[in-house]
């Protein structure tokens, strides 16, 4: 397979040519991804405007890009109770997405939201290059432009746009799970690092990294491979990007517990978004909930929905997913699963999941290309549509 771990010797840098061979192979995909985008974006705003609304503040002033606009240009501490006794704070939203606005809105003439939503748009791209990287390797050139397509036309796709950290951080995380792929373990390490300082789910980077890890050292010893060799070469590489993987996210856990005082601050925080982990009791009671009441056919095709994103995850386990790549995405779905909060937010979460999408782009790329495009414009239309008239709604929270 001609691909980014054939052009170099793994955990060293690439050189300019290789860099520059990838990124002409990865045309294709970026075109695709960058033409799904471009319509939602235009179906947002002919929505918007019919309903008198501004597109531009539908992505950049809404919801959570306000929250981070105003890290961005206050810095933490901002709190708001409200008069249910619930209190959100700042805190609950990791800092490098407002990092990144703040320091582009010096260098620039943006404003810290217009800079968020800039970083949205350069962050998706290179997701969506990671992603071709990935199909590419896996299944061929024409899966790597499936991949980068069908994540442009998932329902939500709208949030790649928009100034919320998720397309920052799966630009992160799908470049660190393609670097453990491809043995570079230096730049796996610093990269579900940084993933862990963008978003709380950076977690799943970091069991990529870890297991993936464990389990090659593991047969490797099983093969007769010695323990002193371990500590050479390749190896010393592997614990280096093991210890630096889980850094940006136990920063900022901890920094939130030392300025809360108390060990378990950051959950505190989350507590008061009524957010945090219940082994998934408080989702199955809300579909519960909307199967026995009047909401029937909603809760209903929320349990299709769960259904067939676990289906997916298992059948791609089945069909030998690489282990990074199973980690990664499995911890993920666990998490958003698992959490409780804002139900409505659940597909938003699963997004940076995009290891559940291989093996539709694995089947798309041995259809025939024009059926396959067929279906995949069938589906971007669909989610430019669901974009415009849920930005217009209700949003994602």
């Amino acid at each position: 397979m001609n691909d980014l771990a054939s052009t170099a010797a793994p955990g060293r840098a690439l050189c300019p040519p290789a860099v520059r061979a990838a990124l002409r192979r990865a045309v294709p995909g970026l075109a695709a991804y960058a033409a799904i985008r471009s319509l939602g974006l235009v179906v947002l705003m002919v929505w918007s405007a019919a309903n008198g609304k501004n597109w531009h503040t539908l992505l950049t002033a809404r919801w959570d890009s306000l929250w981070y606009t105003r890290v961005a240009e206050q810095g933490y501490g901002y709190t708001v109770h409200l008069a249910n006794g619930d209190v959100h704070s700042n805190l609950a939203f990791f800092p490098l997405l407002p990092w990144l606005e703040r320091g582009l809105s010096a260098l620039t003439p943006l404003s810290a939201a217009d800079a968020g939503m800039a970083v949205a748009w350069l962050a998706s791209l290179a997701a969506a290059v990671a992603l071709y990287a990935t199909g590419e390797r896996l299944h061929g050139p024409r899966a790597g432009v499936a991949l980068a397509a069908l994540w442009a036309a998932l329902p939500v796709g709208i949030v790649q746009s928009m100034a919320y950290s998720e397309s920052l951080f799966t630009a992160l995380a799908a470049w660190g799970v393609y670097c453990v792929l491809t043995g570079r373990w230096v730049w796996a390490g610093v990269l579900a690092s940084l993933a862990g300082l963008t978003r709380p789910v950076g977690a799943a980077v970091v069991a990529a990294v870890w297991i993936t890890a464990a389990v090659t050292v593991a047969n490797e010893r099983a093969g007769g491979v010695r323990l002193r060799a371990f500590l050479h070469g390749r190896h010393r590489r592997m614990l280096l990007g093991v210890l630096l993987a889980p850094l940006g996210w136990c920063a900022y856990v901890v920094w939130v517990s030392a300025r809360q005082g108390s060990l378990t601050g950051y959950l505190d925080i989350q507590a008061g978004w009524h957010n945090g982990f219940d082994g998934g009791i408080a989702f199955a009671t809300f579909i519960g909930h909307q199967l026995s009441g009047p909401a029937f056919a909603a809760g209903l095709g929320l349990l299709v929905g769960v259904a067939l994103v676990i289906w997916l995850y298992v059948h791609g386990v089945r069909k030998g997913q690489p282990l990074p790549l199973a980690v990664y995405g499995g911890t993920v779905l666990l998490i958003a699963l698992t959490a409780k909060g804002y139900f409505g937010s659940k597909p938003r979460l699963m997004m940076p999941a995009f290891p559940l999408l291989l093996p539709l782009a694995a089947g798309l790329a041995r259809w025939r290309p024009m059926r396959a495009w067929l279906v995949i414009g069938a589906v971007a239309v669909g989610s430019a549509v669901y974009g415009a008239f849920w930005l217009n709604g209700s949003g994602p929270p």
